[in-house]
């Protein structure tokens, strides 16, 4: 599920409609947020109004096999930023990952929905049809348990409960 998953691409945005910066790191603060990132400083597109799906937006993330689906079957023109997520990863079904707990690098974040794919990831009018082909491959959206750092090239990994005894549970990573 969660074999050999990366870390291919760190981004944020100081605002809505803000130009996504490419980044090498990012910390990471639960309830917050990625430092640097509109929702990190409440000032993000559903800060204020939280929909349903869309409560959780302290970190989203998007496989890098979408993306090069759309460039290479759908041949549209659309970069990783364009589909204003803040990680972009491979090698790992994020779908997989909605209600269980995993680790990016040091930080530890729980599946908490899918990220339904936005009008943004097909910028032009006579692609808009696309979106209905992308239902439920927009990415992840993941709350944050843990601070930490979250780095380019950071293996991703599924948290395992591990019985440390008869009379207790401890988890591993």
């Amino acid at each position: 599920m969660c074999s050999g998953g990366r870390v291919v691409a760190i981004y944020t945005a100081a605002g809505p409609g803000s130009p996504m910066q490419l980044r090498d790191e990012v910390r990471a603060v639960p309830g917050r947020g990625l430092e640097g990132d509109r929702y990190f400083s409440e000032n993000g597109t559903f800060s204020e109004r939280r929909l349903p799906g869309r409560e959780i937006t302290e970190l989203t993330l998007i496989e890098s096999e979408v993306i090069r689906h759309l460039r290479l079957e759908w041949g549209i023109d659309v970069a990783e930023a364009d589909g204003r997520r803040n990680l972009v990863t491979r090698g790992v079904a994020l779908n997989d990952l909605v209600g269980s707990e995993f680790r990016v690098g040091e930080v530890q974040l729980r599946g908490a929905s899918l990220c339904e794919p936005c009008v943004s990831l097909v910028k032009s009018p006579e692609h808009r049809h696309l979106l209905r082909a992308l239902a439920h491959k927009g990415g992840l959206r993941a709350e944050i348990l843990s601070e930490g750092t979250i780095a380019f090239g950071d293996r991703i990994a599924l948290s395992v409960l591990v019985e440390a005894g008869p009379w207790t549970t401890a988890r591993a990573s």
